[in-house]
Order: structure tokens, then sequence, then C-alpha cells
């Protein structure tokens, strides 16, 4: 990752081919050519790094859900238990602390930046409710989704609820372009579900669809965020594009890295059942790296996997896949 994010945002499909192979033959500590670089002693954990900006993060993201009904507050909170990487809200302190650093020296993160962390995670988990009820998925983070539990009306309405007191949060930082600039996520979050409804029959737009997806799915709200905080923290428009294009490169990294360990991690690693994405009849990058290698998988991706065995099949073919020896991993 710590490569990626240095080069363009316009990445070819024959790059991230490569990327999906070497994370899948390659153990976790040789991931990439930086590995010597990234093992080395002097770089810290990054979690380390931002625990004081991320202590009582969830306790404070309750304190926003002032809920009165007491199955409405159960249902808000089911997911805000402190079980979560925090991935989102990390990234985003991080990268508050470096743009007030490079601003002025300050090793403070203001309580507006933090405050964008907050609603980062909010955001992120409003749209997991939602994407449960889409999904039909019964189990989110080790555990029985919310819609399993309460009904899908309650899920939705739930979701939304989260999703409007982020908004109150929101406007209370008081600054119109941290607005516009959060607002955006919540769009692009639609448009990236509608997306993935949606298929390309033609190969090439298939993987630029994918990548789309991916960026309005999950890469935008962190690219935004990170922009967010950079606004806040340093007036300098050149940082504040660097900061969005490092927060989007980061965020496809690690969405295409998550489509990956739907096929080769199990169900306990994950939190989640093992080729969801299969099941729901979506082709993401792996499937779109395997149908270079196995063209009869073009019928099932059209179909969406929906005839007995596709999704055995399309798996296997996934699992299959070698390199691509010409081109280089990056």
């Amino acid at each position: 990752v710590c490569h990626f994010t240095q080069r363009s945002s316009k990445l070819s499909f024959p790059k991230i081919c490569n990327i999906f192979w070497q994370f899948h033959h390659t153990s976790t500590s040789h991931l990439c050519s930086c590995s010597e670089t990234v093992s080395d002693k002097k770089y810290q954990d990054p979690f380390q790094l931002g625990r004081k900006d991320l202590k009582n993060l969830y306790e404070d993201i309750k304190k926003e859900l002032l809920v009165s009904t007491a199955e409405l507050k159960e249902m808000c909170e089911y997911y805000f238990d402190g079980k979560g990487k925090a991935f989102r809200p990390m990234i985003v302190v991080l990268m508050a602390r470096a743009c007030n650093i490079h601003h002025n020296n300050s090793r403070e993160v203001q309580a507006s930046q933090r405050s964008v962390a907050i609603i980062a995670e909010m955001i992120h988990t409003a749209s997991l409710v939602h994407d449960d009820v889409i999904d039909d998925a019964n189990s989110r983070r080790g555990k029985m989704t919310v819609n399993q539990i309460w009904g899908e009306r309650k899920a939705v309405l739930a979701g939304d609820f989260i999703l409007s007191a982020a908004s109150v949060a929101l406007a209370r930082i008081g600054n119109t372009t941290i607005i516009s600039v959060l607002t955006q996520v919540i769009e692009d979050l639609v448009r990236g579900e509608f997306l993935q409804l949606g298929s390309k029959e033609n190969e090439n737009e298939r993987f630029a669809h994918y990548l789309e997806k991916t960026f309005k799915k999950t890469a935008s709200l962190i690219a935004n965020s990170c922009k967010a905080v950079s606004i806040l923290g340093c007036p300098d428009p050149k940082v504040h594009e660097i900061a969005y294009q490092y927060g989007k490169n980061v965020g496809i990294a690690f969405q295409l890295i998550d489509d990956v360990l739907d096929f080769t991690s199990c169900a306990d690693r994950l939190g989640k059942p093992a080729a969801a994405d299969l099941k729901l009849g979506l082709a993401t990058g792996p499937v779109l790296f395997a149908c270079q290698q196995f063209p009869e998988m073009n019928a099932m991706i059209m179909r969406r996997f929906s005839k007995p065995g596709d999704v055995e099949r399309a798996r296997k073919y996934v699992l299959q896949v070698g390199p691509i020896p010409s081109i280089s991993f990056l």
C-alpha cells in the first residue's frame, strides 16, 4: 500500500491483476517490493500512532445518537460495540496530524478534525446497515446483522437515523466547505450501490465499472474525509489534493484486498460468509482477473452466477489463476 499510494490514481487492468496475484500467492510479510521498508523498526504501528485520538471513539459516537426509544437505541448502537477495526477514523486522525505538523508544526488534532473521524465512522456504519438489507446478509463482524434481528424495515430506519445523527454532527462543525466535501460521500455511496446492481458486457468497460463502483462505495469516504481534515488543518489547496488522492488510493487498495480475502479467507476471519460476493452475483476484481484466463466465465458474469454450480465453478477458476509474467507488480 505504501508504494501504491504514491502512484497515479489511474490503474490499468494488468497492474491490478498482478496486485491480486501477488497478494494471493505471497505471504503477508512479503506482500510487495517495499516489505523491507515497511518492516523497518522506525515505522510505528499506525493504530498506536492514532491511539490517543481514537480513545473513547465509540462512546463519543453513542453520545451523538440521542435516541429516546430503547429499541432504536439498541439497533443504532449495535455495531458501535468497540470491536470494529476503526480503520477509517485511524486514517483520518493520522492525516489530520500530518497536515497540522506540515502547516504549523502542531502535534495536536483539532476537535473539528476528530469530529470528521467520528462522522466518517458513522456514515460507514450506516452504509453497512443498509448494505446488509440490500444483500439480505445474515452476519457481520462475526454476529447477526441488524436486519436479521429486528427485520428489514427497522434496519433501514436505524441506518437512516445514524446517517441523520452524522449530518447533525457535521453541521455542528460550522464549515460549509467541510459540509460540501462530506455530503459528497453520501451521494457517492448511493451511486456506488446503483453501479453494483448493474454490469457491463464489454470486458474493458467492466473493469472500469468495477473500479468506479469501488471508489464510490469505499474509497470516496476515506478520500473526502482525508480532504476535510486537511482543509481544517492547512490552507494549501495542493495539500488538500494530496490528502484526497492518498485517501482515494488507500481506499481502493483496501477494497481490492478485501475482495481477494472473500476468496482466500475463511468466514471466521472475515466476520461474514466466504464467497459472499459471488453468491450476490457480483463480479469483483479477482473474478475479472480470472476471466482473462478463463473466458468461459463471461457467461457466468453476465447471468450473475445464477445457475446451479456457477458460484463453485467461479471460485475454483479464481483460485487457479496464475501470474502475468510480462508485467511488473507496480
